[in-house]
């Protein structure tokens, strides 16, 4: 399978928040902005791999600075490391006052997002070319995660096995 370049994949999305998107206050929910910052992966993955792709994880969601009624909320996304299924993508959110051009980091995630087959199966992906150094130390410390991610799950899944013996008994 031929390897794709970042470049090829990445994507910079902009929407404007509406009075649906805010609470009274006119401050943009959090939800609104994790469901744009979704989109924008599973975006990405899906021209990285020109099939269906599904979220999988998402890594520690922190909102730095709010989006405001009528900011244009900029997503940009780009991967930085391509398992045999799975892909890690970076997203950043900023808000931007249409009107004075002042622009805010809002929000970062690092999703997991997984290609699916026709059958709704996991399905290998076209690896990663990186051409950049700053392509590559996404790589590396996105591998850090990825060993992270996976001792916390094998964690979980020692707990899981333990309270279901506890359920047995």
């Amino acid at each position: 399978m031929e390897g794709k370049r970042t470049q090829d994949s990445s994507i910079t999305m902009s929407h404007v928040m509406l009075p649906q998107d805010t609470n009274p206050a006119g401050n943009v929910h959090g939800g609104v902005v994790m469901k744009h910052i979704d989109n924008a992966a599973v975006t990405v993955a899906i021209r990285h791999t020109r099939c269906n792709s599904v979220t999988a994880s998402i890594d520690r969601m922190d909102f730095y600075n709010p989006v405001y009624l009528g900011n244009i909320l900029v997503l940009k996304a780009r991967l930085n490391f391509v398992g045999r299924t799975s892909m890690e993508i970076g997203v950043r959110a900023e808000a931007e006052d249409p009107y004075s051009g002042t622009v805010s980091h809002t929000a970062s995630a690092y999703l997991t997002v997984v290609a699916l087959d026709e059958k709704g199966r996991p399905k290998e992906v076209p690896p990663l070319i990186l051409e950049t150094q700053d392509e590559i130390r996404r790589h590396n410390a996105a591998m850090a995660r990825r060993k992270v991610r996976l001792e916390e799950r094998t964690k979980e899944e020692e707990k899981r096995r333990i309270f279901e013996g506890f359920k047995s008994e």
